[in-house]
């Protein structure tokens, strides 16, 4: 090659905006022509991304995948995106079988330079998707209001360059913790059982109560033989050990557990094998959101389909309490995300929320100025406001001059204790004095903050590791009747989460119901982006 070609041929390399600050570290006069192209076809592949374009850059375009020496780097990545499915992924978007072909077909330098950057684009998909997830939580509801802990691409290129063992790097993307294991494990069991055939015929009677026999009792029998409650070798009737099988299978699906096939717990054992895989699937989406969140060695777990909230220490459940959670209606569904609880407040003020004031209160006041008479109704100077004197059919939602408060008592909306985790939702868990929601199988209910069965003793539970004497302490403050605050001397992780399908300590999967649609509304962008059920037969 004369000194003139490879001036233009380095001149080509440089010659628009995107490729000119490409400059290679090695000598011009040291590149071969093989050299130019495989760096002009790399620098023009990796312009669009930046990540990209600066990994190749800082490398001098040293390749990462297309040489014999990064057969390792290939084989890691290949035998990754060869089991996504096996991680609820969509396969087909990161076209490995294409790329395997180029392999065995490229026929040129640039070629090759092309392919390395199409194969590094590849790896950073999969690295993402298998780490973080690959569908945007605010895009399906507006209460997905979870930041995701995305990672760096130039910082996971760089690291997986400088990796001794590419495999174990690789390996490494997912979540590493049980409780993916236990739903990965899950989804591959599901899978069998979608390919053998399914759990048998539904139920086909509403409801069914033990010493009842016929077809429907038959049915529910074999159902639960297939589900793995119920031994093979078992009477024809509704009997005790159908009834206990019954019980076993309302406790896994948050159901009152009575051992009675009512027509709420018929409904969950016709759920399909096929429904409840997209719910594990759906879960793993959801926990790769928080791949890399630090939980905290104590944290506070809400998850709101289950209408829990619960204390754990190390890994370990010490405390848990039922919940009343938002109820179904779009401006009151509990909203996901995590922050830190800081402190309690003892004898709380229930400061009226903008929205229910003007949307609830203020219609009442327009038809009767002394409704809601234990609410107290101050202006913008904190003076209350003389009821019989304000006709409060002048204002509208828009400019409506009033705070609504309720002073503590008994019977505050928000009961005796609220406990605070700063947030721009105004979500905090709190008591209540509408105990007897607390007794119904589906509880959401709520304005959107969560409401605590046993909010005294959850408070005890959170004070304990600052004083020897939490009741004595809460005591204390509860006695004055007035407002007053508590902190906590360590922030304490507060994750309001939404699975349908999680697994318990043993590993096996429980289900909840969709309460609010969310489920179902992630389930269709996965599939819209190419998840299938039936990907695999693990």
């Amino acid at each position: 090659m004369t000194s003139l070609s490879r001036r233009t041929a380095w001149a080509t390399l440089a010659a628009s905006a995107a490729l000119s600050a490409l400059v290679s570290a090695t000598p011009l006069a040291a590149l071969t022509p093989g050299d130019l192209a495989f760096r002009q076809a790399v620098a023009e592949q990796s312009a669009e991304i930046d990540a990209v374009a600066a990994f190749y850059r800082e490398r001098d375009f040293a390749p990462l995948w297309t040489t014999a020496a990064d057969a390792g780097r290939r084989q890691a990545l290949f035998a990754a995106l060869d089991g996504a499915a096996d991680h609820g992924l969509p396969a087909g978007r990161y076209d490995a079988a294409a790329l395997g072909e180029k392999f065995r077909t490229v026929r040129s330098e640039r070629e090759r330079g092309q392919l390395e950057v199409a194969v590094t684009r590849a790896f950073l998909a999969y690295a993402q998707d298998v780490r973080t997830g690959f569908i945007k939580p605010a895009s399906i509801d507006a209460g997905l209001v979870r930041e995701v802990p995305v990672r760096d691409p130039l910082a996971t290129l760089r690291s997986f360059a400088a990796a001794g063992d590419p495999g174990a790097f690789v390996r490494a993307l997912p979540p590493q913790g049980p409780d993916y294991a236990a739903l990965r494990h899950g989804m591959l069991d599901l899978r069998r059982v979608i390919a053998a055939g399914g759990w048998g015929p539904a139920v086909g009677k509403g409801a069914l109560e033990p010493g009842e026999s016929g077809p429907a009792v038959i049915a529910l029998r074999d159902r639960m033989i297939r589900m793995g409650y119920l031994g093979g070798s078992v009477a024809p009737g509704y009997d005790g050990a159908l009834q206990k099988a019954v019980q076993r299978f309302q406790i896994d699906h948050g159901l009152t557990p009575d051992g009675v096939a009512g027509e709420g717990t018929i409904a969950e054992i016709n759920v399909a094998p096929d429904a409840r895989l997209a719910s594990v699937l759906v879960a793993m989406e959801r926990l790769r959101w928080m791949n890399g969140l630090p939980l905290g060695r104590r944290h506070i777990w809400v998850n709101l389909p289950d209408f829990t909230a619960k204390i754990i220490d190390d890994g370990k459940v010490t405390f848990e309490t039922v919940t009343v959670v938002g109820m179904n209606q779009a401006d009151r569904r509990s909203p996901e995300f995590s922050d830190q609880m800081e402190f309690m407040v003892v004898n709380p003020t229930w400061n009226v929320p903008r929205s229910i004031t003007v949307k609830e209160y203020l219609p009442m006041l327009q038809k009767n100025p002394r409704a809601v008479s234990h609410l107290k109704i101050v202006d913008r100077r904190g003076r209350v406001v003389n009821r019989d004197a304000t006709d409060f059919t002048q204002f509208t939602a828009k400019n409506f001059p009033f705070s609504i408060s309720q002073p503590p008592s008994d019977d505050n909306a928000l009961g005796l204790v609220k406990f605070m985790v700063p947030n721009k939702w105004n979500i905090y868990l709190h008591d209540t004095p509408s105990k007897s929601l607390f007794g119904k199988e589906v509880r959401a209910y709520s304005h959107g903050c969560i409401r605590l069965g046993k909010p005294f003793d959850f408070a005890y539970a959170l004070l304990a590791r600052q004083t020897d004497d939490p009741e004595g302490l809460f005591e204390q403050h509860l006695k004055t009747r007035a407002e007053n605050t508590i902190r906590l001397d360590q922030p304490v992780p507060v994750h309001l989460v939404y699975f349908t399908a999680w697994p318990d300590a043993r590993g096996r999967i429980e289900y909840r119901r969709d309460v609010y649609g969310r489920d179902a509304r992630i389930f269709e962008e996965m599939q819209a982006a190419g998840v299938v059920l039936d990907a695999v037969q693990g």
